[in-house]
């Protein structure tokens, strides 16, 4: 159920689609927290950046060479947290489920550096709170079509061979296909002829460390005549987003729950902008966030009933990167 802050966000996403007006938004994981800015180019509180749109006008402020360490958590730490996703797959209560971690971090970038520095399609700073650069899509809606792009499947591009490697992986192909699934699922709540339009294909990442490839999929679909109407109604309906849940969602989620026993807040929610034509929105991942004067580095990744629990902890650190080449 949406608080009435949220439920608010949905509205006004309705009312400035119809009336082809800009406008930025965010919402968090619970869906209970969000945010609406009007003629968001306009103003400089909230930066955003999105795939060259945007109001970003900081720059680089650190001269010195960049320092970036995780305190990651320890092996136990996290296998505990895995068995508890583990048992739910193994009863059926869940074919795929995103476990996620909270990583702290020492670095001598602040926020607003971060996101200066930053080289990814998708960016969004609240000052104080937290700094995202994903490189994933949620959806877009242009012109009657809606596309969404799940990324699953990550490997260091150094290794020999990687993308044969990641491309012939069982437990990698049963996850991408498993999200490609529910993403078709959640876009015909929407649209009409909903299909997979191109099917594992590779994006390379560079990080301050090494690149990554990630494996991507793109699904499309068409929606009604009226869809700039209804942008809040279409985004709302196929939350929370699936590539960060898993399926089927309502018994995942409280999986995740159990096994993460906290909140997610913005981290893996939810944040775009409408430029009075187009809406392209991200899935909040690849995060840092501001905490009691600390800094935290959330990552995750896909759990299912073949995952090799040494194999996911290595992969959801490795995600813990600055886009900084």
């Amino acid at each position: 159920m949406l608080t009435n802050r949220v439920e608010n966000i949905l509205h006004k996403m309705n009312m400035h689609g119809k009336e082809k007006r800009p406008f930025l938004f965010a919402v968090n994981f619970e869906l209970t927290e969000g945010f609406f800015s009007e003629n968001p180019l306009e103003q400089t509180e909230i930066l955003f950046d999105i795939r060259g749109q945007g109001n970003s006008h900081i720059g680089k402020q650190t001269e010195n060479d960049i320092l970036f360490s995780p305190q990651p958590l320890t092996y136990d730490t996290y296998k505990a947290k895995f068995d508890i996703v583990h048992q739910g797959l193994l009863k059926g209560y869940s074919y795929l489920t995103n476990l996620t971690i909270k990583t702290p971090i020492s670095t001598n970038l602040s926020l607003a550096d971060i996101f200066a520095y930053s080289n990814a399609p998708y960016k969004l700073l609240l000052p104080g709170r937290f700094v995202c650069f994903s490189p994933e899509r949620f959806v877009k809606i242009s012109d009657k079509i809606i596309s969404t792009n799940p990324m699953k499947g990550t490997i260091d591009a150094s290794v020999p061979d990687a993308e044969r490697i990641i491309l012939n992986d069982y437990k990698e192909t049963a996850e991408h296909n498993t999200i490609v699934d529910l993403l078709r699922n959640d876009l015909s709540i929407v649209a009409d002829n909903v299909k997979v339009s191109r099917f594992r294909y590779i994006d390379r990442i560079k990080t301050n460390t090494t690149d990554i490839l990630q494996v991507s999929s793109e699904i499309t679909g068409r929606l009604q005549d009226d869809c700039a109407d209804n942008l809040g109604d279409i985004i709302f309906g196929m939350l929370p987003a699936g590539s960060i849940s898993g399926a089927p969602k309502p018994a995942t989620l409280n999986i995740i729950r159990e096994a993460e026993n906290e909140p997610r807040g913005y981290y893996t929610g939810i944040f775009g902008y409408y430029d009075g034509k187009e809406l392209d929105t991200a899935v909040m991942i690849r995060f840092i966030e501001r905490e009691d004067n600390r800094y935290y580095f959330r990552s995750g990744g896909g759990i299912t009933a073949y995952s090799d629990c040494e194999s996911e902890y290595k992969e959801v650190l490795s995600k813990i990167y600055l886009p900084i080449i």
